[in-house]
């Protein structure tokens, strides 16, 4: 128990670091005052441009991956066969600390640039899925609120899937252990974009169109 509280608290770590808030801190503006009011990539897109959204991106999307490459590094020789368990809690505590940031009075962002890092150095092939998933939802849409929950779904499929065909190679405690936290990582996605589902719902969400000014 210890090691995966442990594992959260370094997730929550790294997930402190919001890349979108110190980028346009550094443009002179909170950006939670404008556009969705949170500091994700989306809002950092919208507000401040493709560089801003590229680079919140990427930065939202490697410290998550640090965090498990560091959770890797402590316990991997500790607890082999409870490693990829420890991973996935470490990608939840670093969405924990992007979405509920102590210092920011806990309004950060939505979680999935961080969620994006933590499928790449979680389970690079549930990674690729996901981003078919997502880019085929956006292009048909435009919506990146409907492409990312529907992507978050897959996810949850696909470590369930990959779980039952043995490719995680952990006991099967650890193995439900995993699908639960999986699940409850889609219910914060889906609980956070909850006024993009309604959005959806009634046909006023924001599109995406990079083709147009």
């Amino acid at each position: 128990m210890w090691a995966k509280i442990v594992c959260l608290v370094i997730g929550y770590g790294f997930g402190l670091f919001q890349t979108g808030y110190f980028y346009g801190k550094r443009n002179g503006i909170d950006i939670r005052k404008y556009g969705s009011g949170n500091a994700g990539t989306t809002n950092a897109l919208r507000t401040l441009g493709k560089k801003a959204g590229a680079i919140t991106l990427a930065g939202d999307c490697l410290k998550a991956i640090l965090a498990i490459l560091l959770v890797s590094l402590i316990f991997g020789r500790a607890f082999p066969e409870q490693i990829m368990l420890l991973k996935l809690y470490a990608g939840a505590g670093c969405v924990l600390g992007h979405n509920f940031p102590f210092y920011m009075n806990f309004k950060g962002g939505k979680g999935i640039a961080a969620s994006v890092g933590m499928l790449i150095a979680f389970d690079w092939r549930l990674f690729f899925l996901c981003a078919v998933v997502f880019f085929t939802v956006f292009f048909l849409s435009h919506f990146v609120s409907l492409a990312s929950l529907l992507a978050y779904f897959f996810f949850v499929v696909g470590v369930i899937a990959s779980g039952q065909m043995g490719r995680y190679d952990v006991p099967a405690s650890a193995l439900h252990e995993m699908y639960i936290v999986a699940f409850l990582l889609m219910l914060l996605a889906f609980w956070r974009h909850r006024a993009n589902i309604k959005r959806l719902a009634t046909g006023t969400e924001n599109k995406i169109e990079f083709g147009k000014k």
